[in-house]
């Protein structure tokens, strides 16, 4: 596994060279970035001699000053070329101001740029002054940089530098590397499953200019979808959204009902787990103009009930395929959900109360409960990458216990 380190200017950077020697020691590969006051902590050539690699300095460090045989063309965009080809980009330890720039989406040198260009999980460890880690500013980048899907490794509190005593001090290189081992063991643990993801909400033309559709904006979806491929699945992403797609997956853009069900059903024979986060509509227009309706006073539209598409999955998959359904409520959350988890015959459904506010529909952050025939977990708000993990924990487990035969339908 590939690990990028940065390193940020604080005077506990001279604590990485011996993180990367714990990173090394267990087996993973490992490559330093540094910003320009990191430099003035520790040499570049400290981390040069551990890793036997060149070590990242600046946006407009040219090929041929690397040390590494490996240098390519002197114009090559290192920032995104090696962004690419990381297992997880951990930078520790990270200052407020580091914190800020990547909260803003600032790309102003080889480190902030490349976190912008990574899809790796990304993992921070703070350090800093006491009052600095709990100034609000802070507090409001580092919440900013969870919902994106950050992992922070709390900062431990005790003797500083500055010789105050308080939260801010560097965890210990121990920690750190315990939360990215323990994060990126399971990093593979989906490897050998073939996922549908369903996201989005359709669309139902009334004519050519107008539908019925719903809020939903399929960034639950898309979570799921990133997290499962970067734990090791094949993704068929099937969705009503414009949001842009995942790396390393395949995508089927649809728009109504009618062409979600196709297509979830055409690619079912190639899956093992079908997840419908989608917000498929309910009713479809029976027969939609095929011309703009213009204004002229009151109409009446007939509509008709969709497929159901959870119920036709149900009842057409293989023998082993786990079928996760999603629903959304507004009251009895959990009696309405597992209502609709027997009527559907789905293994599992994740709800959600969409009257909630702050979660759900549009927003990044979201909250519910997994329910199973046996039990309901409790899924606390948090972004939805997160929400999409602690869902991809549960049918993990689900699958294992098909596996060994305790869960039988």
């Amino acid at each position: 596994m590939r690990v990028m380190v940065g390193v940020c200017g604080s005077i506990s950077a001279y604590k990485a060279p011996e993180f990367v020697r714990q990173l090394q020691q267990r087996g993973l590969s490992v490559d330093v970035a540094m910003t320009r006051s990191a430099k003035r902590f520790v040499s570049p050539l400290t981390f040069a001699a551990l890793t036997g690699r060149a070590v990242f300095t600046s946006l407009w460090q040219p090929s041929g000053e690397r040390t590494d045989a490996s240098s390519s063309s002197e114009f090559s965009i290192e920032h995104v070329i090696e962004g690419q080809d990381l297992d997880a980009l951990v930078i520790a330890p990270a200052t407020a101001n580091f914190l800020a720039k990547l909260a803003s989406g600032i790309a102003n040198d080889f480190l902030s740029a490349m976190y912008l260009a990574t899809k790796a999980p990304v993992f921070i460890a703070p350090a800093m002054n006491v009052n600095m880690w709990n100034h609000p500013a802070t507090q409001a980048n580092v919440r900013i940089l969870r919902e994106r899907g950050v992992i922070f490794i709390e900062p431990e509190s005790g003797y500083l530098a500055c010789g105050m005593t308080g939260g801010g001090r560097l965890a210990s290189v121990e920690t750190i590397a315990n939360a990215v081992l323990t994060a990126t063991d399971k990093k593979k643990d989906l490897d050998g499953e073939s996922i549908i993801i369903t996201a989005g909400g359709t669309r139902e033309p009334i004519d050519p200019v107008r539908f019925l559709g719903n809020r939903s904006s399929g960034k639950m979806g898309y979570a799921l979808a990133e997290e499962a491929i970067s734990r090791g699945a094949q993704v068929i992403l099937i969705t009503a959204s414009a949001l842009p797609a995942p790396n390393s997956c395949n995508v089927i853009q649809v728009e109504t009902a009618a062409q979600m069900s196709t297509a979830v059903l055409e690619n079912l024979h190639r899956s093992t787990i079908v997840i419908k986060a989608a917000a498929v509509a309910d009713y479809r227009v029976a027969t939609p103009s095929l011309s703009k309706l213009r204004r002229t006073g009151p109409i009446t539209l007939e509509l008709l009930p969709t497929e159901d598409i959870v119920a036709k999955v149900v009842a057409e998959r293989r023998g082993n395929t786990l079928v996760i359904a999603f629903a959304a409520e507004t009251e009895e959350i959990e009696t309405n959900a597992r209502a609709k988890l027997f009527r559907k015959g789905a293994d599992a459904i994740v709800v959600n109360d969409v009257s909630a506010p702050g979660i759900g529909f549009e927003s990044d952050r979201n909250a519910g409960l997994f329910i199973t025939e046996r039990a309901t977990v409790s899924l606390p708000e948090s972004s939805k990458r997160e929400m999409a993990r602690r869902i991809l924990d549960e049918v993990k487990s689900m699958r294992s216990e098909v596996s060994s035969g305790v869960l039988r339908r």
